[in-house]
């Protein structure tokens, strides 16, 4: 990645802006849920939103999170043996762990991109991410979730009713309360303008 200098003006604007959304409790929650899911081994980062960026760079700790929400048999990325050094290697960890995200629920809309996480661009996305990634596996609740619940709030569910055909039938005698009501209704009293005026 080539380096870059400061930013003026409007962009400096909106890269502050785009600071400004990081939330640091969120982020301890967060890594709370990523070593209880993970298991101590993964270590923790600094404080902070750099700390958090470096600690989940090489995509090993998102890859290792993803894999630890589906059962022993099916785990959707492989992980290397030593973390990557090469920037294109850890970028293509992240895209794996962004595609396995994906593959397990989590919509485009609350996706971040590679270049969020490993430019620290926009940390505050990869944490919208990481919510919603652990939003599923409460929601799911299948097992493969560590840690407490009330962590992440569950997704609503679909509830599906089934109707008979006598109910359906019954429906459609019911006038709807967004139809209004005819009850009482007249024209009594009622005028428009003036009455006519004939002059002879």
């Amino acid at each position: 990645m080539a380096n870059k200098g400061p930013a003026y003006g409007m962009s400096r604007d909106v890269a502050s802006k785009i600071e400004r959304k990081y939330d640091e409790e969120l982020e301890d929650r967060l890594v709370e849920w990523i070593v209880a899911q993970c298991g101590s081994a993964v270590g923790r980062p600094e404080r902070g939103r750099l700390g958090f960026q470096v600690w989940l760079k090489n995509g090993i700790v998102l890859s290792r999170l993803a894999n630890s929400l589906y059962p022993d048999g099916s785990k959707p990325i492989k992980i290397p043996d030593s973390p990557p050094t090469m920037v294109f290697k850890q970028m293509e960890q992240i895209a794996q762990f962004l595609k396995a995200a994906e593959d397990y629920g989590v919509v485009k809309t609350d996706m971040f991109q590679t270049v969020d996480l490993f430019e620290a661009k926009d940390m505050a996305a990869v944490q919208r991410t990481l919510m919603a990634l652990g939003s599923l596996a409460v929601t799911k609740n299948d097992g493969h979730y560590h840690g407490d619940p009330n962590w992440f709030m569950k997704k609503a569910q679909e509830h599906k009713r089934e109707f008979t055909e006598s109910q359906l039938k019954e429906g459609k005698n019911i006038i709807g309360l967004q139809m209004g009501t005819n009850k009482g209704a007249s024209q009594a009293g009622m005028s428009y303008g003036r009455p006519r005026q004939i002059i002879s």
